[in-house]
Protein backbone atom coordinates (compact mmCIF):
# COMPACT_ATOMS: atom_id res chain seq x y z
CA UNK A 1 0.00 0.00 0.00
CA UNK A 2 2.32 2.93 -1.17
CA UNK A 3 1.86 6.91 -0.09
CA UNK A 4 1.76 9.09 -2.89
CA UNK A 5 4.25 12.34 -3.05
CA UNK A 6 1.37 14.65 -2.55
CA UNK A 7 0.33 12.34 0.47
CA UNK A 8 4.06 12.53 2.08
CA UNK A 9 3.77 16.46 1.59
CA UNK A 10 0.20 16.80 3.85
CA UNK A 11 0.81 14.53 6.26
CA UNK A 12 5.03 14.81 7.49
CA UNK A 13 4.99 17.28 10.09
CA UNK A 14 4.88 20.90 9.26
CA UNK A 15 4.94 22.83 12.56
CA UNK A 16 8.04 21.96 14.07
CA UNK A 17 11.67 21.68 12.62
CA UNK A 18 11.59 21.01 8.74
CA UNK A 19 8.78 21.11 6.14
CA UNK A 20 10.42 22.08 2.93
CA UNK A 21 11.18 18.01 2.17
CA UNK A 22 8.81 16.14 -0.06
CA UNK A 23 10.75 12.81 0.66
CA UNK A 24 11.83 12.56 -3.41
CA UNK A 25 16.04 11.80 -3.43
CA UNK A 26 19.17 12.43 -2.32
CA UNK A 27 19.34 15.59 -3.85
CA UNK A 28 16.49 17.49 -2.67
CA UNK A 29 17.33 21.11 -2.77
CA UNK A 30 14.11 22.46 -0.90
CA UNK A 31 15.48 21.04 1.84
CA UNK A 32 16.21 23.80 4.49
CA UNK A 33 18.99 23.78 6.78
CA UNK A 34 20.65 25.70 9.46
CA UNK A 35 24.36 26.34 10.14
CA UNK A 36 25.25 27.78 13.44
CA UNK A 37 29.40 28.66 13.77
CA UNK A 38 30.57 31.47 15.48
CA UNK A 39 32.88 32.25 13.46
CA UNK A 40 30.81 34.79 9.94
CA UNK A 41 33.62 33.45 7.37
CA UNK A 42 32.60 30.07 8.18
CA UNK A 43 29.20 30.70 7.90
CA UNK A 44 29.66 32.97 4.35
CA UNK A 45 31.51 29.64 2.90
CA UNK A 46 28.83 27.06 3.82
CA UNK A 47 25.93 29.33 2.65
CA UNK A 48 27.78 29.86 -0.57
CA UNK A 49 28.65 26.33 -1.08
CA UNK A 50 25.23 25.34 -0.55
CA UNK A 51 24.12 27.83 -2.85
CA UNK A 52 25.83 26.93 -5.55
CA UNK A 53 24.64 23.11 -5.04
CA UNK A 54 20.79 24.66 -5.34
CA UNK A 55 20.17 24.92 -1.84
CA UNK A 56 18.20 28.10 -1.81
CA UNK A 57 16.23 27.67 2.24
CA UNK A 58 19.63 28.24 3.84
CA UNK A 59 19.90 30.63 7.15
CA UNK A 60 22.83 31.58 8.93
CA UNK A 61 23.92 32.85 12.19
CA UNK A 62 27.13 33.61 14.53
CA UNK A 63 25.37 33.38 17.93
CA UNK A 64 24.52 29.95 19.19
CA UNK A 65 21.89 31.35 21.60
CA UNK A 66 19.74 32.13 19.27
CA UNK A 67 19.35 28.11 17.90
CA UNK A 68 16.12 27.51 19.57
CA UNK A 69 14.45 30.35 18.14
CA UNK A 70 15.83 29.53 14.43
CA UNK A 71 14.73 26.08 15.18
CA UNK A 72 10.88 27.80 15.75
CA UNK A 73 11.61 30.37 12.74
CA UNK A 74 13.20 28.51 10.24
CA UNK A 75 11.92 25.28 10.65
CA UNK A 76 15.28 23.24 9.54
CA UNK A 77 15.77 19.96 8.44
CA UNK A 78 19.27 19.51 8.66
CA UNK A 79 21.07 22.03 11.22
CA UNK A 80 25.11 22.43 10.76
CA UNK A 81 26.39 22.72 13.97
CA UNK A 82 29.95 24.06 15.39
CA UNK A 83 31.75 22.16 18.76
CA UNK A 84 33.22 25.34 19.68
CA UNK A 85 31.78 28.67 20.10
CA UNK A 86 32.03 31.08 22.96
CA UNK A 87 28.83 31.84 25.14
CA UNK A 88 27.26 28.30 24.74
CA UNK A 89 29.20 25.62 22.75
CA UNK A 90 28.31 22.74 20.53
CA UNK A 91 27.58 20.63 23.54
CA UNK A 92 25.37 23.18 25.02
CA UNK A 93 23.11 23.63 22.21
CA UNK A 94 22.67 19.71 21.76
CA UNK A 95 21.55 19.83 25.03
CA UNK A 96 19.03 22.35 24.35
CA UNK A 97 18.08 20.84 21.03
CA UNK A 98 17.38 17.25 22.76
CA UNK A 99 15.35 18.89 25.04
CA UNK A 100 13.19 20.88 22.28
CA UNK A 101 13.23 18.39 19.44
CA UNK A 102 10.24 15.48 19.98
CA UNK A 103 11.68 11.67 19.89
CA UNK A 104 9.79 10.42 17.11
CA UNK A 105 11.25 13.49 14.81
CA UNK A 106 14.17 12.91 13.04
CA UNK A 107 16.07 15.89 12.46
CA UNK A 108 19.78 15.31 11.92
CA UNK A 109 22.83 17.70 13.55
CA UNK A 110 25.84 17.90 11.65
CA UNK A 111 28.97 18.95 13.91
CA UNK A 112 31.48 21.00 12.35
CA UNK A 113 34.89 20.59 14.41
CA UNK A 114 38.53 20.63 14.16
CA UNK A 115 38.46 18.38 16.72
CA UNK A 116 38.52 14.86 15.44
CA UNK A 117 39.36 13.33 18.63
CA UNK A 118 37.45 9.58 19.73
CA UNK A 119 36.12 11.27 22.85
CA UNK A 120 34.73 14.12 21.10
CA UNK A 121 33.28 12.28 18.88
CA UNK A 122 31.42 9.86 21.12
CA UNK A 123 30.04 12.74 23.48
CA UNK A 124 28.70 14.30 20.68
CA UNK A 125 27.02 11.34 18.66
CA UNK A 126 25.70 10.41 22.68
CA UNK A 127 24.01 13.39 22.69
CA UNK A 128 22.18 13.40 19.27
CA UNK A 129 24.92 14.38 16.34
CA UNK A 130 24.70 12.40 13.58
CA UNK A 131 27.70 12.77 11.37
CA UNK A 132 30.57 14.93 11.17
CA UNK A 133 32.46 17.35 8.95
CA UNK A 134 36.36 18.51 9.13
CA UNK A 135 37.51 22.16 8.90
CA UNK A 136 38.75 23.74 6.83
CA UNK A 137 35.84 22.27 4.48
CA UNK A 138 36.30 19.87 1.50
CA UNK A 139 33.65 20.95 -0.72
CA UNK A 140 32.95 17.61 -2.19
CA UNK A 141 33.08 16.04 1.57
CA UNK A 142 30.61 18.82 2.93
CA UNK A 143 27.91 18.32 0.01
CA UNK A 144 28.14 14.00 0.20
CA UNK A 145 27.81 14.14 4.07
CA UNK A 146 24.79 16.81 3.61
CA UNK A 147 23.11 15.22 0.94
CA UNK A 148 23.16 11.58 2.95
CA UNK A 149 21.63 13.26 6.07
CA UNK A 150 19.09 14.92 3.94
CA UNK A 151 18.48 11.65 2.00
CA UNK A 152 18.28 9.74 5.70
CA UNK A 153 15.79 12.78 6.70
CA UNK A 154 13.66 12.62 3.31
CA UNK A 155 13.41 8.44 4.09
CA UNK A 156 11.94 9.19 7.71
CA UNK A 157 9.16 11.72 6.30
CA UNK A 158 8.40 9.36 3.95
CA UNK A 159 8.39 6.71 6.52
CA UNK A 160 6.43 8.81 8.98
CA UNK A 161 3.72 9.80 6.16
CA UNK A 162 3.09 6.25 5.08
CA UNK A 163 2.30 4.89 8.95
CA UNK A 164 0.09 8.01 9.26
CA UNK A 165 -1.51 7.01 6.02
CA UNK A 166 -1.85 3.74 6.97
CA UNK A 167 -3.14 4.35 10.38
CA UNK A 168 -5.96 6.79 9.08
CA UNK A 169 -7.03 3.68 6.36
CA UNK A 170 -6.84 1.39 9.52
CA UNK A 171 -9.10 3.88 11.64
CA UNK A 172 -11.16 4.21 8.94
CA UNK A 173 -11.75 0.72 7.83
CA UNK A 174 -12.25 0.03 12.12
CA UNK A 175 -14.80 2.64 12.26
CA UNK A 176 -16.93 1.47 8.97
CA UNK A 177 -16.33 -2.23 10.71
CA UNK A 178 -17.28 -0.86 14.08
CA UNK A 179 -20.82 0.81 12.85
CA UNK A 180 -21.82 -2.15 10.49
CA UNK A 181 -21.93 -4.05 13.70
CA UNK A 182 -23.62 -1.67 15.62
CA UNK A 183 -26.39 -1.68 12.92
CA UNK A 184 -26.58 -5.49 12.92
CA UNK A 185 -26.72 -5.13 16.65
CA UNK A 186 -29.51 -2.58 16.60
CA UNK A 187 -31.25 -4.29 13.70
CA UNK A 188 -31.39 -7.10 15.98
CA UNK A 189 -32.52 -5.23 18.81
CA UNK A 190 -35.43 -3.73 17.09
CA UNK A 191 -36.64 -7.66 15.65
CA UNK A 192 -36.87 -8.39 19.77
CA UNK A 193 -38.81 -4.99 20.04
CA UNK A 194 -41.24 -5.67 17.31
CA UNK A 195 -42.27 -8.46 18.86
CA UNK A 196 -44.31 -7.13 21.89
CA UNK A 197 -44.01 -3.25 20.64
CA UNK A 198 -45.91 -2.63 17.03
CA UNK A 199 -44.70 0.71 16.72
CA UNK A 200 -40.76 -0.59 17.46
CA UNK A 201 -39.98 2.84 18.89
CA UNK A 202 -39.53 1.75 22.11
CA UNK A 203 -35.57 1.46 22.15
CA UNK A 204 -35.44 4.99 20.55
CA UNK A 205 -37.70 6.71 22.83
CA UNK A 206 -35.26 4.85 26.17
CA UNK A 207 -32.44 6.08 23.99
CA UNK A 208 -33.47 9.75 23.80
CA UNK A 209 -34.95 9.58 27.46
CA UNK A 210 -31.80 8.13 28.81
CA UNK A 211 -29.42 10.58 26.76
CA UNK A 212 -31.50 13.43 28.24
CA UNK A 213 -30.68 12.22 31.60
CA UNK A 214 -26.74 11.38 31.46
CA UNK A 215 -27.27 15.16 30.33
CA UNK A 216 -28.59 16.06 33.31
CA UNK A 217 -26.64 14.16 35.54
CA UNK A 218 -23.48 15.91 34.06
CA UNK A 219 -21.82 12.83 32.87
CA UNK A 220 -20.27 14.90 29.69
CA UNK A 221 -20.89 15.37 26.13
CA UNK A 222 -18.92 11.96 25.07
CA UNK A 223 -20.28 9.59 27.88
CA UNK A 224 -24.16 11.22 27.30
CA UNK A 225 -23.72 10.42 23.72
CA UNK A 226 -22.58 6.74 24.32
CA UNK A 227 -25.22 6.39 26.80
CA UNK A 228 -27.45 7.35 23.49
CA UNK A 229 -26.22 5.62 21.02
CA UNK A 230 -26.03 2.15 23.52
CA UNK A 231 -29.26 2.34 25.28
CA UNK A 232 -31.42 0.70 22.43
CA UNK A 233 -29.74 -2.44 22.91
CA UNK A 234 -30.81 -2.61 26.32
CA UNK A 235 -33.23 -5.70 25.64
CA UNK A 236 -31.51 -7.34 22.53
CA UNK A 237 -31.63 -10.64 24.91
CA UNK A 238 -35.19 -11.09 24.36
CA UNK A 239 -34.39 -11.75 21.33
CA UNK A 240 -33.82 -15.37 22.83
CA UNK A 241 -37.04 -15.38 24.99
CA UNK A 242 -39.60 -17.73 23.75
CA UNK A 243 -43.41 -15.57 22.40
CA UNK A 244 -45.17 -17.98 24.65
CA UNK A 245 -43.39 -15.89 27.31
CA UNK A 246 -42.65 -12.76 25.95
CA UNK A 247 -46.38 -12.28 24.63
CA UNK A 248 -48.23 -14.02 27.64
CA UNK A 249 -51.31 -12.04 28.42
CA UNK A 250 -51.69 -13.02 31.96
CA UNK A 251 -48.97 -13.46 34.95
CA UNK A 252 -45.79 -14.89 34.46
CA UNK A 253 -45.33 -18.19 36.56
CA UNK A 254 -41.84 -18.37 38.65
CA UNK A 255 -40.31 -20.31 36.32
CA UNK A 256 -41.87 -18.38 32.90
CA UNK A 257 -40.42 -15.46 35.03
CA UNK A 258 -37.07 -17.23 35.52
CA UNK A 259 -36.67 -17.23 31.63
CA UNK A 260 -37.95 -13.71 31.13
CA UNK A 261 -34.98 -12.90 33.13
CA UNK A 262 -32.41 -13.95 31.23
CA UNK A 263 -32.97 -11.92 28.66
CA UNK A 264 -30.26 -9.81 30.48
CA UNK A 265 -27.44 -12.45 30.45
CA UNK A 266 -28.45 -13.45 27.01
CA UNK A 267 -28.06 -9.66 25.79
CA UNK A 268 -24.76 -9.72 27.96
CA UNK A 269 -24.17 -12.49 26.06
CA UNK A 270 -24.61 -11.11 22.74
CA UNK A 271 -22.67 -8.20 23.36
CA UNK A 272 -19.77 -9.46 25.04
CA UNK A 273 -16.93 -9.05 23.66
CA UNK A 274 -16.93 -5.92 21.95
CA UNK A 275 -13.92 -3.68 20.91
CA UNK A 276 -15.76 -0.51 20.87
CA UNK A 277 -16.54 1.81 23.44
CA UNK A 278 -20.02 1.83 22.80
CA UNK A 279 -20.24 -2.02 22.39
CA UNK A 280 -19.16 -2.36 25.69
CA UNK A 281 -21.16 0.15 27.52
CA UNK A 282 -24.42 -1.46 25.91
CA UNK A 283 -23.39 -4.75 27.19
CA UNK A 284 -23.58 -3.57 30.78
CA UNK A 285 -26.67 -1.59 30.23
CA UNK A 286 -28.61 -5.21 28.53
CA UNK A 287 -27.04 -7.02 32.14
CA UNK A 288 -27.71 -4.53 34.86
CA UNK A 289 -31.09 -2.37 33.77
CA UNK A 290 -32.82 -4.79 35.97
CA UNK A 291 -30.53 -4.53 39.25
CA UNK A 292 -31.92 -2.56 41.52
CA UNK A 293 -30.58 0.31 44.04
CA UNK A 294 -31.70 -1.93 46.87
CA UNK A 295 -29.96 -5.49 45.39
CA UNK A 296 -33.48 -6.78 45.05
CA UNK A 297 -32.76 -6.83 41.14
CA UNK A 298 -31.14 -9.38 38.58
CA UNK A 299 -29.42 -10.71 37.42
CA UNK A 300 -26.53 -10.48 40.13
CA UNK A 301 -28.44 -8.57 43.03
CA UNK A 302 -25.93 -5.54 42.40
CA UNK A 303 -26.77 -2.37 44.91
CA UNK A 304 -26.36 1.27 44.49
CA UNK A 305 -23.15 2.48 42.97
CA UNK A 306 -22.11 -1.23 42.20
CA UNK A 307 -24.61 -0.79 38.97
CA UNK A 308 -23.23 0.69 36.06
CA UNK A 309 -24.68 4.22 35.82
CA UNK A 310 -25.57 4.02 32.94
CA UNK A 311 -27.65 0.95 33.62
CA UNK A 312 -29.16 3.17 36.27
CA UNK A 313 -30.06 6.00 34.00
CA UNK A 314 -32.19 3.03 31.75
CA UNK A 315 -33.72 1.63 33.97
CA UNK A 316 -36.02 4.78 34.38
CA UNK A 317 -36.04 5.51 30.94
CA UNK A 318 -36.99 2.04 30.36
CA UNK A 319 -39.35 1.63 33.27
CA UNK A 320 -41.19 5.11 32.64
CA UNK A 321 -41.59 4.10 28.15
CA UNK A 322 -43.00 0.55 28.98
CA UNK A 323 -45.47 1.63 31.20
CA UNK A 324 -46.54 4.25 29.54
CA UNK A 325 -47.39 2.30 26.21
CA UNK A 326 -49.68 0.02 24.82
CA UNK A 327 -47.91 -3.69 25.03
CA UNK A 328 -49.92 -6.78 24.26
CA UNK A 329 -50.69 -8.00 27.29
CA UNK A 330 -51.61 -4.59 29.14
CA UNK A 331 -52.67 -1.11 28.44
CA UNK A 332 -50.47 1.97 28.89
CA UNK A 333 -50.46 3.64 32.28
CA UNK A 334 -51.16 7.47 32.72
CA UNK A 335 -47.60 9.75 32.53
CA UNK A 336 -48.35 11.46 35.88
CA UNK A 337 -49.00 7.96 37.31
CA UNK A 338 -46.12 6.43 36.18
CA UNK A 339 -44.12 9.53 37.57
CA UNK A 340 -45.50 9.19 41.09
CA UNK A 341 -44.37 5.62 40.84
CA UNK A 342 -40.69 5.93 40.04
CA UNK A 343 -40.81 8.99 42.60
CA UNK A 344 -41.96 6.28 45.38
CA UNK A 345 -39.53 4.08 44.01
CA UNK A 346 -36.48 5.93 44.60
CA UNK A 347 -34.18 4.64 46.67
CA UNK A 348 -35.33 1.18 46.19
CA UNK A 349 -36.13 0.13 42.78
CA UNK A 350 -34.19 3.06 41.13
CA UNK A 351 -31.08 5.45 42.17
CA UNK A 352 -32.64 8.74 44.12
CA UNK A 353 -30.28 10.81 41.99
CA UNK A 354 -30.81 9.97 38.53
CA UNK A 355 -34.49 9.76 39.52
CA UNK A 356 -34.62 13.45 41.09
CA UNK A 357 -33.22 14.31 37.40
CA UNK A 358 -35.84 12.37 35.95
CA UNK A 359 -39.08 14.31 38.26
CA UNK A 360 -37.14 17.63 37.13
CA UNK A 361 -38.14 16.82 33.72
CA UNK A 362 -41.09 18.63 33.01
CA UNK A 363 -42.76 16.79 30.80
CA UNK A 364 -40.32 13.72 29.93
CA UNK A 365 -43.22 12.05 27.77
CA UNK A 366 -42.86 14.53 25.07
CA UNK A 367 -39.28 13.24 24.47
CA UNK A 368 -40.71 9.67 23.93
CA UNK A 369 -43.41 10.46 21.33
Amino acid sequence: MGVTREETRRLAPRTRYGNGLNGSHAGNTSARILVVDDEAPNVETLIRILNRAGFRHVKGTTDSRSVLQLLEDHNPDLILLDLHMPSMDGFAVLTQLRAAIPSDCYLPILMLTTDDSAQMRQRALSMGAKDFLGKPFDVPEVLLRIRNLIETRSLHLALQAQNQSLERRVAERTSALERTQVEVLERLAAAAEFRDDATGRHTQRVAALAGALAVDLGVGETVSSLIRRAAPLHDVGKIGVPDRILLKPGRLTPRELGVMRTHTTIGARILGGGKSAMIQMAQRIAQSHHERWDGKGYPYGLAGEAIPLEARIVAIADFFDALTHDRPYRSARPVETVRVEIGRRSGAHFDPQVTEAFLSFQSPEQMLR
